[in-house]
């Protein structure tokens, strides 16, 4: 039987942040017990676009994290406005509803911009700017999404290798193929092991503390019925298929709360032409995100959303949803050409559906009624705008569809008009669940008798009620970070204390 100071379950971005922070908050002997072999480490954080979200008064804050960025992007400040922790803390309000956890939320927002700083400093992830993933040119000007400039350098494949190595020049052991199975309490009511299950069969690992950092339950597909429902049962996995469950189902065993929507998830818009599991080498390339401008239908030929309700960064994770509550789980997205310039990168990892007309085009796709399809672009054609009223696509313009539609489109709503046309299938890829435990503001679990449960933390996907129903992007790695940093410094003080 082996002893660490520190066990961490888990090693995607949160798990290791809590790692690291372990370590350099003074714990000795810290292990990662990662369940998947070598060649699939790293959970989600693998298949994320690595983009961070967090708040700054000046864009001119954020310089040194990204050096050179003025001379690689011209009038690169210029394009940045600030993101103070209000508008973050607003946005989080918003697209929850108001249902965000009121404390976590407060700690993930002040600690944001400090939390991305030592992902620098201390866990010496490099960064870069978020070109790709969140800046829209208006001219010649890039113009940036507020509070979304910086992303991992090489994504979330980068971010992992960062965390990975800083990891391992710090002393932490990592394990492989290390499938922890339950947890062990003693006689005072103290998490004090792991049981484990590797290629040698089951082991007992104990720990000073415990921090689970393994993820949700999404490529659980029991789970996911149960808890969420038979349209997200069936979705497709973008991320890892290591992430069953396991951690939240062992918490629970002993006695930890269940917190936030357990019925939620973060399901984005993907090509509905990948597989059940998105290819680990694509990472997170199977993303269809630029259907602010264009017209999304359902098999049935009917618009279901609001296309232009809010920027893609604050409406993917709903409308992947709302994609796979739709008839067989699928939609298009039709664009003209004069729009295509604006489509995100990742959409060349799919051939599009392309034809001269509209009428042709619905030919093509797999409607079960083309007739309705084509009097629903028609329709959307009648009220839609042009170009010259106000079009802007750095920014809500407010361009919506004129009066008379039953679902209107509140901005971006430009015309069908300039063949040929395009169009990209899509269907709902879940990413990670909301539903997690309770914790206090130290991370730790809180048990169904609202009382701390001694040794145990969790950090990342595990960590309940900050989520609902929709996800500012680049909230998700942030938070992980920030709570994976407070649960490594909360179990190594708790180290130290005992060896006083």
């Amino acid at each position: 039987m082996s002893h660490y100071d520190v066990i961490v379950v888990g090693a995607g971005n949160a798990a290791l942040a809590a790692a690291v922070s372990a370590r350099e908050s003074g714990a000795e002997r810290v292990v990662v017990l990662e369940k998947a072999p070598r060649e699939m480490r790293g959970g989600n954080t693998h298949w994320s676009g690595g983009v961070l979200r967090f708040a700054f008064n000046d864009p001119r804050e954020i310089e040194p994290l990204v050096p050179d960025a003025e001379n690689e992007i011209e009038d690169f400040y210029g394009g940045i406005m600030p993101y103070s922790k209000s508008d973050y803390h607003g946005d989080l309000m918003r697209v929850t509803a108001g249902r965000t956890d009121p404390v976590l939320s407060k700690i993930l927002v002040d600690n944001s911009k400090d939390t991305v700083f030592w992902m620098n400093r201390v866990g010496k992830v490099p960064m870069e700017p978020a070109l790709t993933l969140s800046a829209v040119r208006r001219g010649n000007k890039v113009i940036w999404a507020r509070g979304l400039v910086v992303r991992a350098k090489h994504e979330g494949v980068g971010l992992s290798r960062a965390w990975f190595r800083t990891a391992e020049e710090m002393g932490v052991e990592i394990r492989y193929g290390a499938a922890v199975r339950g947890l062990e309490i003693d006689a005072g009511g103290r998490v004090c092991a792991v049981r484990v299950r590797d290629g040698k069969g089951m082991s007992v690992v104990e720990g000073r503390s415990i921090i689970l950092g393994c993820g949700g339950f999404e490529a659980n597909v029991q789970m996911r019925t149960q808890h969420i429902g038979p349209n997200i049962g069936g979705a497709k996995v973008r991320g890892t298929p290591h992430n069953q469950g396991d951690g939240l189902r062992m918490a629970m065993d002993v006695g930890a709360l269940p917190w936030g929507q357990w019925s939620g998830c973060h399901a984005t818009p993907i090509s509905a032409d990948w597989g059940e599991f998105a290819p680990r080498e694509m990472t997170d390339r199977s993303n269809r995100l630029s259907y602010v401008y264009s017209v999304m239908l359902n098999r049935k030929g009917r618009r279901f959303v609001d296309e232009g309700e809010d920027a893609a960064l604050f409406t993917y994770a709903k409308f992947g949803r709302a994609i796979l509550a739709e008839p067989g789980a699928k939609a298009w997205q039709i664009f003209d050409s004069k729009v295509l310039h604006l489509l995100e990168p990742r959409y060349s990892t799919s051939q599009p559906v392309v034809a001269a007309s509209l009428d042709d085009l619905v030919r093509k796709l797999d409607f079960e009624d083309p007739d309705k399809a084509l009097r629903t672009l028609r329709d959307y054609n009648a009220h839609a705008r042009d170009e010259s009223e106000g079009f802007d696509p750095a920014a809500k313009d407010g361009l919506a569809t004129r009066p008379g539609m039953s679902l209107p489109k509140t901005n971006w709503a430009l015309k069908l008009d300039k063949p040929p046309y395009h169009a990209y299938s899509a269907t709902g890829g879940i990413t990670f669940t909301f539903g997690g435990l309770k914790i206090t503001e130290s991370a730790q679990v809180v048990g169904t008798d609202w009382r701390p449960i001694e040794g145990l933390y969790c950090c990342g996907e595990m960590v309940g009620g900050l989520f609902y129903d929709n996800y500012p992007a680049g909230t998700g790695l942030v938070s992980g970070a920030t709570f994976g940093r407070i649960a490594g410094r909360s179990a190594a003080r708790d180290v130290l204390k005992a060896a006083a």
